[in-house]
C-alpha cells in the first residue's frame, strides 16, 4: 500500500479500548490501520479501563485543545473492604475489613458524593507536579503532597452485584478520577474499597454506540475504516454556525478578521463559533472588538490549504471589506 499524505484521512474515529492496553497502544494502532502520523485523543484511559476513546486524526488533530471540557459517564464496580496504594484492585492492598455496610449507608454515602466535590489526584496518575508525572514519582516509591481540585459528579446510580461489591453509573465533569470516587467512598463508609473495574460510556455527545474496536478495525478495508471516521465538525455541533461567501472565506483563509456587521451577525464578545462555507466547515473563530467593530478572528482553521499567513491578495480583500463599511 503507497504512504498517504497525513492529512489525506482526517476526522474523528471512536474506538471502544478493550482492556490491558495503554491509550498510547491505541494511538500506535490507529496510525498503523490509517497510514498518517498525525493521531491525537482527546483523554486517556487505564490500561484496566475499556470503553469511548475518541481519536483525532489528520487535520482533526488541531482540534485537541479545545475537547479538554467534555463531560464523561463510566459504569465502574466498586469492591468494598480494601484499600490499595493505585486505588484499584490492580494495586498492592494496604489494609482490608470485613466490616461492610448494608445496602442502605452504601447508597446513603454514595449520594452524599454528588454535587461539586474536592477531590485529591492519586498518586498513580498522569498528573504532573514540577514537571514530572506523579505516576513516575509513584513507581519510585515516592509519594508528594497534591492539592484537591474541584470536580463534579452529576449522578451516581447504585446497583448492587454482592455484599462487599457494587456498580456505579457515574455522569461527571473533565478531570473526575473514579477511581479517588471509589476510594473516598470507601473511607467515608469506614470500610475502604478500591475500583474492580471500569467502562467509559459516553465522553461529550460520543457514546459507545458511535464506537469500533481496534480487532473489527484490523477486519476491514481502507475504505471500510475511512467510513467508521465522523467529520471533524462533529466535535463542535454544540456551537453556532456562521455561512460565509466565497470572499470571506479567502478573507479567513487569509488570516483577516471578518466584520460581524458584513456578515448580519452580532456576537457576544469571546463567543466560540463555527465558520462554514459551501456546506464545508472551515474554522473556529471568536468574536472579539478591534478598535471599537465587532469582528469574527478565526483561531483554527480547518481547510487543506490553509496559508501560513496572510497573503497579498488577503490584505487587499480585507483593505476592500474596510473600505465598504
Amino acid at each position: 500500500m503507497s504512504k498517504r499524505k497525513p492529512d489525506s484521512v482526517s476526522g474523528v474515529l471512536i474506538i471502544d479500548k478493550h482492556a490491558g492496553v495503554t491509550s498510547h497502544r491505541i494511538i500506535s494502532a490507529c496510525r498503523r490501520l490509517f497510514d498518517t502520523g498525525r493521531v491525537g485523543h482527546t483523554g486517556t484511559l487505564d490500561p484496566m479501563a475499556t470503553g469511548v476513546l475518541p481519536i483525532l486524526l489528520g487535520r482533526a488533530v488541531k482540534a485537541s485543545e479545545y475537547l479538554i471540557v467534555h463531560d464523561k459517564a463510566y459504569r465502574a464496580e466498586m469492591q468494598l473492604g480494601i484499600t490499595t496504594d493505585t486505588e484499584d484492585v490492580t494495586g498492592e492492598i494496604l489494609q482490608s475489613s470485613d466490616a461492610i455496610p448494608d445496602e442502605d449507608e452504601v447508597r446513603r454515602v454514595c449520594a452524599s458524593f454528588t454535587g461539586k466535590i474536592l477531590q485529591v489526584p492519586p498518586m498513580y496518575s498522569a498528573v504532573k507536579i514540577g514537571g514530572r508525572k506523579l505516576v513516575d514519582l509513584a513507581r519510585e516509591g515516592r509519594e508528594i503532597e497534591r492539592e484537591p481540585r474541584e470536580v463534579e459528579i452529576y449522578s451516581i446510580g447504585v446497583e448492587k452485584l454482592a455484599r462487599d461489591r457494587y456498580a456505579l453509573d457515574v455522569e461527571c465533569s473533565k478531570g473526575t478520577y473514579i477511581r479517588t470516587l471509589c476510594a473516598d467512598i470507601g473511607r467515608t463508609l469506614g470500610c475502604g474499597a478500591a475500583m474492580a473495574a471500569l467502562r467509559r460510556t459516553r465522553t461529550g455527545k460520543f457514546t459507545l454506540d458511535d464506537a469500533v474496536t481496534i480487532e473489527a478495525l484490523e477486519g476491514m478495508t481502507f475504505e471500510e475504516r475511512e467510513a467508521k471516521l465522523l467529520p471533524v465538525e462533529s466535535l463542535f455541533e454544540d456551537l453556532g454556525a456562521v455561512e460565509v461567501n466565497d470572499f470571506y472565506a479567502k478573507l479567513t483563509r487569509g488570516g483577516a478578521d471578518l466584520y460581524q456587521k458584513k456578515l448580519h451577525v452580532d456576537l457576544a464578545p469571546g463567543t466560540l463559533v463555527r465558520l462554514r462555507h459551501a456546506g464545508q466547515f472551515i474554522a473556529l473563530a471568536r468574536a472579539m472588538e478591534k478598535d471599537g467593530t465587532a469582528i469574527l478572528r478565526a483561531e483554527k482553521l480547518f481547510v487543506i490549504d490553509e496559508p501560513k499567513k496572510k497573503d497579498e491578495s488577503a490584505k487587499a480583500a480585507e483593505e476592500e471589506q474596510h473600505e465598504s463599511e
